[in-house]
């Protein structure tokens, strides 16, 4: 069916449409050179933010360049508050924009700024603007391996019941094995709790081996050693596990997906000859 000519939406050209599908494409979309560069440069704003963040906690330069990273932060928020006003003015539904992920993650990312004025230090939450760097996957055209990133959940959400089973089973063990360390020890070695012999095994049984408790007895010992070889078999348990799921659900989810983004429910995800929406049915 051929398109009505008088609908601005299917116009091929950027003449004749409407401003807010423009504005849309480039700020949501990575499909064209100008959602490419939006995206590029947001990404590059957040780096400077969280490198000038990190750097305003190292007492020497703060008191150096204190004046210099806070006059950065400010533009860089002025910017994202920007920003963020655009995408919610170009999408049909702003307040459910406004409650999603990425919406709330972007309040977030410049109201700590402007908190910092009334309350000394919000700006310390300012790091959790590195979330938005999930945004990264649309820009590098990585967006196909969402479809993977989902088949990975899928498969974590499969085994999720093996696993608690599994972790179930190593608590009871390393509460079982801390406990008799404790007996064995009698307080010697630093293990002068059973809660502080369950952190012993529990880093003995993960390979982890801080060194900071360890037997001094032989029988001790000899139990630790059972543990270290117990660790070893029982880390690739769970690998295991989820391997199995994954190349089930691989086996079922082998489709690419493009950038494109429903202008209703804003999700991703979609296959390159879609018309419309797999999750509202808006057409794209």
């Amino acid at each position: 069916m051929q398109p009505h000519s008088g609908n601005n939406l299917q116009a091929p050209s950027t003449v004749g449409r409407n401003w807010r599908t423009v504005m849309y494409e480039v700020i949501f979309e990575a499909d064209t050179k100008a959602g490419k560069f939006f995206d590029v440069a947001l990404i590059l704003c957040i780096a400077v933010s969280v490198v000038a963040v990190m750097l305003n906690s190292v007492g020497h330069i703060n008191d150096r360049y204190g004046t210099q990273l806070h006059t950065v932060e400010w533009v860089i928020t002025i910017l994202f508050t920007v920003e963020y006003v655009l995408r919610l003015i170009c999408v049909p539904r702003p307040i459910r924009y406004a409650r999603s992920f990425y919406g709330i993650i972007d309040l977030i990312a410049i109201l700590p700024t402007y908190l910092a004025v009334l309350i000394p230090g919000a700006q310390g939450l300012l790091v959790i603007r590195v979330l938005r760097v999930l945004r990264i996957f649309r820009v590098l055209k990585l967006t196909e391996y969402i479809g993977e990133a989902r088949v990975l959940g899928k498969a974590l959400r499969s085994s999720a019941r093996k696993i608690i089973v599994f972790l179930l089973t190593v608590l009871t063990l390393v509460t079982v094995l801390g406990s008799v360390m404790y007996l064995i020890e009698g307080g010697a070695g630093g293990f002068t709790s059973i809660p502080q012999s369950v952190y012993w095994a529990i880093v003995t049984l993960t390979t982890v081996g801080y060194g900071d408790i360890a037997p001094q007895t032989a029988a001790g010992q000899g139990l630790a050693s059972i543990v270290m070889i117990l660790g070893y078999s029982i880390i690739a348990i769970p690998t295991g596990i989820v391997t199995v799921e994954m190349h089930n659900a691989f086996k079922q989810n082998e489709q690419k997906i493009t950038t494109q983004a429903c202008c209703q429910c804003l999700a991703e995800g979609h296959d390159p000859d879609a018309t419309h929406c797999k999750y509202c049915g808006t057409k794209l």
